[in-house]
This record gives C-alpha cells, sequence and structure tokens, in this order.
C-alpha cells in the first residue's frame, strides 16, 4: 500500500482524499474502527454539522488557542473558503449563520459525510470500516500495520485517530498511545468545551434554567479575573453549560484541573449587557418606594431564578420585605452586587464523554508545520484533534480538522510523486 490514513472522521477522510487529489497513482487506504464513517461529525453543531465560519483569515486565528501559528500553513494551504468550495461542489449546499457559522441548507450533520463520502468515491479511496490499527513496526522503506488479523505494508502512514472526547464515537487516545510507543512526545491531555460543575447545592433548583444577555467570568482565590465572555448560559442539575461556558473552559481546563478543588469560582452577571441597570434600579426605588423591595426585584429576574436570588439576599441580611424607599443604603448595595455577581464555586469540569474537544496531544515541535510529518519518523504524518491545537466553538477546530487532513494527504501523495 502506498499510504495507510487511520480514522474516518473529518481529518482522515479530508486527508485520504488530498492524498488522491495530489497523487492519483497513489494507492489509499482509508480505515475506520467504526461500522461507517463520520460518527463525531453526526453530533457537530448539535447535530447540525457547524463546518466552519466564515470569518476573515486574521480573526479566524483569533480564535485559536493553543499553537495558532503551526496552523498558518494548513489554513493557507486548505482555508475555510477551500473547504466550504469543496463541500459544495460535493453536493452539500452551505449557509451562514449568527456569528459566521456554516452549515449544511439540511441542517443536519450528515449532508457533511455524504459530501466527503462523494468525494472518496470519486477519487477512488478505498474505505474499510470496522478495521483497528493495532501495532505500528517501523521498516527501512515505510510501516507495517497490523490491522485487525491481517498485516499490511505501508510507504506512508497518516494518523487522523482523533483525541479522547467523546470516547463512544471512537477517540480513545489511540493516537497518543501510536506516538509514545515511536517515543514522539504527548503533551499533557484536558477536557476542552465542557460544562462546569459547581459546589453549591442552591444550583439544584435552576437546573433546566437558561439564561440571555448575560456576562460570564472566572476569578481565582485572589480575585484574579480571567476571561469575559458575554451571551447565553444554561444551568444543569450541578453544573453550568452553554456558550460562555465552553468558552471559558476552552481557556481554563488546565488550570481548574492542576489546581485544588474550589480554587476558581464562575462569576454571572445577570445584567451584564445592560449598562444603566444599576442607575435605573435606584431611580425606581424611589419612584416605586411604596411597593415592596423583593416586588422590584422580582420583575428583573425569571421565575425560577427569582427564589434562589432570594435566599442568597436573606443570608446576607437584606430584609426583602421592606417597601422599597425603606430599604438602606447598604441593602441596595448588596442587592445589586448579585445582581452583577451571582456566583459558583468550581468544583470540576465536566469530563472526555462530554468535551466537544481534548486540550493537548501530540507535540507541535514534533512535526513539520509545513507537511504535518514527524520530524524524527518520516513517513509519518498526524492531523487533526490528535495535534496540540484546539480553538473556541464556532466552527473553528472543525477547520482545524480539514486544514491539518488536507496538509498530510497533499505531503503525503507528493511525497511519493
Amino acid at each position: 500500500m502506498d499510504i495507510i490514513v487511520v480514522g474516518g472522521g473529518p481529518a482522515g477522510m479530508m486527508a485520504a482524499i488530498s492524498a488522491r487529489q495530489t497523487n492519483k497513482m497513489a494507492e489509499v487506504l482509508l480505515i475506520e474502527k467504526n461500522e461507517k464513517l463520520g460518527k463525531k461529525l453526526f453530533i457537530t453543531g448539535k447535530g447540525r454539522g457547524n463546518l466552519t465560519n466564515s470569518c476573515e483569515e486574521e480573526q479566524f486565528f483569533s480564535h485559536f488557542l493553543r499553537n495558532p501559528r503551526f496552523i498558518y500553513p494548513a489554513f493557507r494551504a486548505f482555508s475555510n473558503r477551500d473547504l466550504m468550495d469543496f463541500m459544495e461542489k460535493n453536493g452539500c449546499p452551505l449557509k451562514e449563520e449568527r456569528g459566521g457559522r456554516i452549515f449544511p441548507v439540511s441542517n443536519k450533520a450528515y449532508s457533511l459525510t455524504d459530501a466527503l463520502k462523494s468525494a472518496l468515491k470519486k477519487y477512488a479511496v478505498k474505505v474499510e470500516c470496522n478495521q483497528t490499527l493495532k501495532v505500528i513496526k517501523r521498516k527501512e522503506e515505510g510501516f507495517l500495520c497490523r490491522i485487525g488479523n491481517k498485516e499490511i505494508d505501508t510507504k506512508k502512514l497518516i494518523l487522523a485517530t482523533g483525541g479522547l472526547s467523546y470516547p463512544s464515537t471512537g477517540s480513545t487516545g489511540d493516537g497518543y498511545r501510536f506516538a509514545k510507543e515511536l517515543s514522539i512526545p504527548v503533551t499533557k491531555l484536558y477536557p476542552s468545551l465542557v460544562k462546569m460543575e459547581v459546589l453549591e447545592e442552591d444550583i439544584f433548583s435552576l437546573s433546566g434554567l437558561k439564561l440571555k444577555h448575560i456576562v460570564a467570568s472566572v476569578e481565582d482565590e485572589k480575585g484574579k479575573v480571567y476571561g469575559k465572555k458575554k451571551g447565553e448560559l444554561y444551568f444543569q442539575k450541578d453544573s453550568v453549560f452553554g456558550p460562555t461556558v465552553l468558552s471559558l473552559s476552552a481557556e481554563l481546563s488546565p488550570a481548574i484541573h492542576e489546581s485544588p478543588m474550589g480554587s476558581f469560582t464562575i462569576v454571572i452577571d445577570l445584567k451584564g449587557e445592560m449598562e444603566d441597570f444599576d442607575s435605573s434600579f435606584l431611580a425606581e426605588c424611589e419612584i416605586r418606594g411604596k411597593e415592596s423591595i423583593k416586588d422590584l426585584i422580582k420583575e428583573k429576574l425569571p421565575k425560577q431564578l427569582f427564589p434562589t436570588f432570594l435566599k442568597r439576599l436573606e443570608k446576607e441580611g437584606v430584609a426583602l420585605e421592606k417597601k422599597a424607599s425603606e430599604c438602606k443604603k447598604e441593602e441596595r448595595k448588596k442587592i445589586l452586587k448579585l445582581f452583577h455577581r451571582f456566583s459558583f464555586t468550581i468544583a470540576a469540569t465536566g469530563d472526555y464523554k462530554e468535551a466537544i474537544v481534548t486540550i493537548g496531544g501530540i507535540d507541535t515541535r514534533a512535526l513539520s508545520k509545513k507537511t504535518m510529518e514527524v520530524k524524527s519518523v518520516p513517513g509519518l504524518y498526524f492531523a487533526g484533534e490528535v495535534i496540540d491545537v484546539d480553538a473556541y466553538t464556532g466552527g473553528y477546530n472543525m477547520q482545524i480538522a480539514f486544514s491539518t487532513g488536507y496538509l498530510a494527504g497533499k505531503s503525503a501523495g507528493e511525497s511519493l510523486a
């Protein structure tokens, strides 16, 4: 075999297609451990398939968290525009939504997989599902791969085995194991784009509540603020979730995991997008002074949040049955503070089974960023989530998979020409 690609996700499928596009004489085999290709792709974008983001190159890189410079050559070889063009040419019309997110017109992630399958067929890539790579042995000219019960020689090998996130889709860290066996450095791994579990029990009553137009941030024990994310936040039984939390976890998961439990607090500014909230609330206290302060607060909160909010104020010694005009200055300060600092102590992040991506992976210093080839193991390439590169939500991680897959396949194909 000329090229074996391991992993039938976005990176692997793209690598196999790119290899054949580049070198039409090369014999390319794509193997996948699941019964079908693109299993993880089916759940991206809540099943709708957030392919990429339409933003310009400079802005695109600002959404990468770790090792963005490593991705430059891959992105320039196969950009978001190239990816969108590729999908549409292979039968998957696309549309743009809020924040530049790109989805299939069908709103079905399988439309992306269908387009990739169509391209695999068009370029005559040999595909075998239910096949697991078990052993890699280096040879003078390439590698001996034990796949299931058979051994296959290959000149080039591309590992696009995914990270550890959503292990039910087949991402069980195989690539890291092979890397370590071949003395290729792997950085420390953490779950990313994941919920945050909290210690306070009063969160239980908030389960199912969704907040919009809030600002969420994380603080350490010394009060240092990490990240400020505007948008939405959702409450679960013992955790917070949603776009703002996912972004914060992408930045802070390593710190949370490496610190003692309770070292960080997530602070929710319930009125974060209302600049004049304080002054308007205080003005209402004067104008509607005969009404109870409790009734004024009730109008400013979702029904489900109100009882928990009141209990926290009561613990602070705020007399809620008072008329607004009788509410002391210190009590008003405490009320406003709680609107802006409705906080929870972080116990941990969710684990890999809930994480969207993995932080860490194949050390980028071990790879050529121009080819995705391992510097110390000629003929071996890595692509996708298995590499130590990650980004925020919004289609950026998918683009990393496609771009690195494309470059790895192209490089492998060219090296055989």
